[in-house]
């Protein structure tokens, strides 16, 4: 769960400190690029440093879970990008 959130706080804070008038698709293919390097550091993480793992569970799919736990972080990352960049948007009017 820690590190969902502290991937999902990234976000956030990537999303405000963007520069850029709300360019969605830039928001989008940069967060995408950056949540794929933390999503894959934080899975790798939790596999060797975390004993009981991550609190996205799908044990049962064997060696795609790696992939598809990436992919969630990507998502969860990309959701608080988008947050971030309407929070300054709604700050800064």
């Amino acid at each position: 769960m820690w590190l969902e959130l502290l991937n999902f706080t990234i976000g956030i804070a990537f999303g405000f400190f963007h520069r850029g008038k709300e360019d969605f698709v830039g928001i989008l293919k940069n967060s995408a690029i950056i949540g794929l390097i933390l999503g894959s550091i934080f899975v790798l993480a939790s596999m060797f440093f975390l004993p009981e793992g991550i609190s996205i569970g799908v044990g049962f799919l064997g060696v795609y879970r790696i992939f598809i736990v990436i992919i969630l972080f990507v998502i969860i990352f990309i959701m608080g990008a988008l947050i971030g960049d309407w929070l300054e948007g709604a700050l800064k009017k």
